[in-house]
């Protein structure tokens, strides 16, 4: 997938603007939590919290619960910990592939982090072992339709290259991992579209949630002639500058 070392510093790029433009992410992360119909975790792992504002959603609706966040980017945590000043959670900088947790929990949920993942099936595995008897895994993740227009646009101008959405993996093939180390679960899938005034508005929203990632799948440099070009066959193809999300949402029960 990904190199971690990329990810984690394009998200520390991004911390410091992500939530002016993390409108998406936050639509997914209340939908998450109004997904959720228990109120009585009372060990709450989250994976990948960003700039914790899912964890104040989690700290609102499980209010004595104990909860521990952990995400790859320091600056993202320093966020989360300065917006979070005082709601007792402890904030852990660290790659969520490969945590150091002997504790379990109630609850290990997040939200729009999994497409990062390199290895979903060692991922999961894990999260099941870290659960306590009939513990809950609550997460939404993006899927590969997620800026179609922009990866065609893209791929019609530098042919074999796409954009890191391409590589997401789809709900079916998640679903079924879930379903090798759970014993229930349930999925659902939303789509829908955000228009842009300008082409530049869309790259700039990419850019500051850190939906970038690793960048293009093949390493070019973007010129402004080649953005140029990629723009207007954007243009030339959907009339518009609109973008397409994908956004799934998963619980698995131990």
């Amino acid at each position: 997938m990904l190199p971690k070392a990329k990810l984690s510093r394009n998200f520390s790029k991004a911390a410091y603007f992500y939530d002016r433009y993390a409108d998406v992410q936050f639509m997914a992360a209340t939908k998450l939590i109004g997904l959720m119909k228990k109120d009585n975790f009372k060990s709450i792992l989250e994976i990948g919290c960003g700039t914790g504002s899912y964890t104040l959603l989690l700290r609102n609706k499980f209010k004595g619960a104990e909860i521990k966040a952990i995400d790859i980017s320091a600056k993202m945590i320093e966020m989360a910990q300065e917006k979070l000043q005082g709601k007792d959670i402890e904030f852990i900088t660290g790659d969520a592939e490969n945590l150091p947790f002997c504790a379990r929990f109630d609850l290990i949920t997040s939200n729009a982090c999994f497409q990062w993942f390199r290895a979903y099936d060692e991922a999961l595995l894990r999260y099941k072992l870290m659960l306590k008897k009939d513990g809950e895994l609550f997460f939404s993740s993006f899927g590969p339709k997620t800026f179609r227009e922009l990866n065609l646009s893209l791929k019609s101008v530098l042919e074999d290259n796409s954009i890191a959405a391409d590589g997401f993996l789809p709900k079916e093939k998640i679903k079924k991992i879930l379903l090798k180390n759970f014993k229930a679960v349930k999925s659902k899938e939303i789509k829908f579209k955000e228009s842009f005034p300008r082409f530049k508005d869309l790259l700039d929203k990419i850019k500051w949630t850190g939906a970038t990632g690793g960048g293009l799948k093949k390493k070019t440099y973007l010129s402004r002639p080649l953005l140029k070009e990629i723009e207007k066959v954007y243009l030339e193809r959907f009339k518009e500058i609109v973008a397409s999300y994908q956004v799934f949402f998963f619980w698995a029960k131990k």
